[in-house]
Parts: structure tokens; C-alpha cells; sequence
């Protein structure tokens, strides 16, 4: 319950400042075209309270499900007088593409505006840090085992990506799902082309590179034991708080999340550990047991260190343009597998998967999550929105293009009739898109065989 709470919360946050800024966008330039704007809602339903200045009523609505703009004339079907120069159809076509181009360019805007406080004022980064994409361990039998990856590999190539970081990584993972990737891994000095066949399972929302058996390293620094639990094999065997495990049968673990697919790998195996303690280095054995339904020893570790690094404004701008170059470079070649049949419409998230996405973001530590979450989805509603499909703002840009190269406008009963059908394809879509969502969820998913 706690955790539908959480999402429904942060869905109804995010999307909402989302589709507010980018109804902001449409408004500022219409008041600037000189359109007569009747309405700027926060919300939709019924009027809570709000006040009205000129021609706008601004207010505030029951659903916090987002906002909209309410431009005179800007519904095909509505009647306007024709001499009315306040009214949308009225002004040069132009000024009404500018108009539908704000609202998606306000959403980039944001996108950047937000990665440019987190860059420029937070950005947290591990206090001790691996800059390369090492490979720390690989779990026997995994995709990755098959493709030839071994501990100590550091990823100099990866699908089109060189030279990427995990993140890149993990998106061009979450692209090819059921697709073989070419990847190119230094290893001894020398380069070692391998391929690695992502899984179809990668289109899930939950799926990330340990699903593939490939253990990155954050860390240069040996796990560090908090707190040992009482009757546990970590307290059978000796181990201590304030101990630094160095090796567990001769590999070099820095964080348990390798250390957890090792154990499961060995499935209840005798560890042979060796231990800093206090200076001195010991060897311990320990025999890991079932907890919670996986192999575990008993010891809560460290969490990784993080400290905040500012960047400089210049180096703020750069990476925040880079973030946004990025992702929409990723979004873009995303739609177009989608239309050449390459990546699976199932793969598409909706309302629900969006809100069980910003969920698990305000619950996990830190704020790159979260911000980089809403940088993520701002991108995401301003390219589709620009899409040349009727009811969307691309749609009325390529409609006024086409009403530009003819010299005269659409006919009024055709126009409705491609919006009426725009909006059935639209929510049938939304249907099957929310009816994913729902299949993804955790209670459906156990389910499954």
C-alpha cells in the first residue's frame, strides 16, 4: 500500500509540473501572437478557486492530473466569428506553428533547466569512484559468461556507443532486447571483440546488466561489515564489525551486489574469506545460507559513500546539454525501431508504468534519480508531442505546413473528421499501452510461469 501511495504521488507531481510547463509554453507565446487565451487551468474538473486578469481566467482545477490552455478559435469545430482578431484561426499560420512548437520546446527547456541545477548544484558522485566500466564479476552460465566476458574487463565499446558509461550501457541493453550487441572490452592491454545476445526479458522495466550476469564495479574499496546478526553464518564464522572483507575465495568484491550472485552461483558453497581487521589480515571460512530466497551470510555492508561535486556553470551547461543530447538522441532512435518493427511496442511505458518508475525513484537515495527521472520524461513529452500526428502539436505543425504549400485552408468538416479519428487510434493505443502496464505489474508478473 505504502509503495502504491508513493507512486500515485509522484506521478501525480511529475507529470503535472511536466504538462503544466509544457501548457506554459503554448500560453506565454500565444499572449505574445496576441491570441486571446480564455483559460490557463492547473488541473482539470471542476474550478477550485483562481482570479481573472483580462481575458484569462487562471485557475486552479479539482484533478491534479496535469493542466491545459483554452485559446478562442483553436478548436476546429468551434464557431468564431471570422473578423475576430483575438481568435487563433485569425493570426498568420506562422504564429500558430510557433504556438504549437512552444509547449514541446518549453518541455526541452525544462529538461535542461533541471539537469543544470542538479549538475550545477548537487551532483552526487561516489566518494570513491571507478571512472571505467570495469567489470567486476560475471556469473557462471549468464549471457554475458557465454559471450566471453571475465572479471577485470573494462567496456571500450558497446553496441554504437564508445567508450560509454554504465548508463549508457544499460539503455543500449534496454534497446536490443532479444537482438545480438557487438562490444569491444579491454583485457590485458589488448582488445577483445565479443558479442553479447541481450535477452527478451530486457524490455521489462525492472531488468538491468546483473540480469545478464554482468557485475559492474563502482568501487575500489573492499566491503565493509556495519553490523553482523546474531546466529548467522557471518557470526559463525567469525566475522566482526568494523572488518573489511579484501577477497572471497580469491576474487575481489567491493560492494555485495556482486558478492550476492557469487553466493547464489555457489549455492550454499563454503567462502573462504580474507579479512582486514584492525591491521591485521585473517582467514575465515564461511558457509552461506537461505535468507529471504537467496544465498546470503548475515551482515549488513556499507552503503556506497557519495559527496556532492558541484560543477562549474560552463561544465554545468555542457553536461546538461549532453544529458539532453542524449537521451533524445535515444528517444528519437527508439521511435524509429519502433516503426521499422525492431523494438516491441510492449517495451513503451504508459501512466502506470511511468508512476511505478518515479515511485521506485523517490524511494531510491540520492537525486539524480528523481531529477534525472523528470529531465528524462520532460524530453520524452516533448519529442512525442511533435510528432506529425493530428491532436498532438506536431499534427496541427503539419497541417498549417500542408495548408501552406496548398494556399488556403483544410476544409472544416475534413479537419474534424481527421482529429475524430486521430482521437479513437489515440485512445486505443492509451488502451493498450495502460493494459502493458498493468500485465508488467508485480502481482501479474509472479503469476507468470
Amino acid at each position: 500500500m505504502h509503495e502504491f501511495l508513493v507512486a500515485v504521488a509522484s506521478f501525480i507531481v511529475l507529470m503535472g509540473v511536466m504538462v503544466v510547463v509544457h501548457e506554459f509554453g503554448h500560453f506565454i507565446v500565444a499572449k505574445l501572437c496576441g491570441v486571446r487565451v480564455e483559460a490557463f487551468s492547473v488541473g482539470f474538473g471542476p474550478r477550485l478557486f483562481g482570479y481573472k486578469h483580462g481575458d484569462t481566467d487562471y485557475k486552479v482545477c479539482l484533478l491534479p492530473l496535469g493542466g491545459f490552455v483554452k485559446m478562442t478559435g483553436e478548436n476546429p469545430s468551434e464557431e468564431t466569428p471570422v473578423d475576430d482578431p483575438g481568435a487563433f484561426t485569425s493570426h498568420p499560420r506562422w504564429q500558430r506553428m510557433l504556438i504549437g512548437l512552444a509547449g514541446p520546446v518549453a518541455n526541452f527547456v525544462l529538461a535542461f533547466v533541471l539537469m543544470l541545477f542538479y549538475f550545477g548544484w548537487i551532483n552526487e558522485v561516489p566518494a570513491i569512484q571507478v571512472h571505467s566500466p570495469t567489470v567486476e564479476w560475471v556469473t557462471p552460465g549468464s549471457d554475458a559468461a557465454q559471450a566471453g566476458f571475465q572479471p577485470g574487463d573494462v567496456i571500450r565499446q558497446f553496441d554504437r556507443a564508445n567508450n560509454p558509461d554504465w548508463e549508457k550501457i544499460n539503455d543500449r541493453v534496454k534497446l536490443n532486447a532479444n537482438l545480438p550487441v557487438s562490444v569491444a572490452v579491454e583485457r590485458g592491454g589488448q582488445s577483445v571483440p565479443l558479442t553479447l545476445h541481450i535477452p527478451a526479458a530486457a524490455k521489462n522495466d525492472d531488468f538491468d546488466l546483473t540480469d545478464v550476469g554482468m557485475l559492474p564495479q563502482f568501487l575500489y574499496t573492499p566491503i565493509k561489515v556495519i553490523e553482523v546478526q546474531p546466529g548467522t553464518p557471518a557470526e559463525k564464522a567469525g566475522l566482526r564489525a568494523g572488518d573489511a572483507i579484501q577477497s572471497v575465495d580469491g576474487h575481489s568484491f567491493h560492494t555485495v551486489t556482486s558478492l550476492l550472485p557469487y553466493m547464489n552461483a555457489g549455492q550454499g558453497k563454503p567462502l573462504s574469506l580474507q579479512v582486514l581487521r584492525q591491521g591485521a589480515t585473517l582467514q575465515l571460512t564461511a558457509t552461506p545460507t537461505k535468507l529471504d530466497s537467496s544465498w546470503k551470510l548475515g551482515f549488513v555492508p556499507n552503503q556506497i559513500p557519495y559527496r556532492n561535486q558541484p560543477l562549474s556553470f560552463t561544465a554545468a551547461i555542457y553536461k546538461s546539454g549532453a544529458f539532453c543530447v542524449d537521451k533524445s538522441t535515444l528517444i528519437v532512435e527508439v521511435l524509429q525501431r519502433l516503426f521499422t518493427r525492431k523494438v516491441s511496442v510492449s517495451q513503451l511505458a504508459g501512466p502506470v508504468g511511468i508512476a511505478r518508475i518515479a515511485g521506485e525513484a523517490a524511494e531510491t537515495r540520492g537525486w539524480f534519480p528523481k531529477i534525472g527521472l523528470a529531465g528524462m520524461i520532460s524530453l520524452n513529452l516533448g519529442i512525442l508531442n511533435l510528432m506529425p500526428f493530428p491532436i498532438l502539436d506536431g499534427g496541427l505543425i503539419f497541417l498549417l505546413l500542408i495548408e501552406s504549400t496548398l494556399r488556403h485552408d483544410i476544409n472544416i468538416e475534413v479537419k474534424e473528421r481527421i482529429y475524430q479519428a486521430a482521437f479513437v487510434v489515440l485512445m486505443v493505443f492509451a488502451a493498450f499501452v495502460i493494459f502493458n502496464d498493468v500485465t508488467k505489474l508485480p502481482i501479474f508478473t509472479h503469476l507468470k510461469p
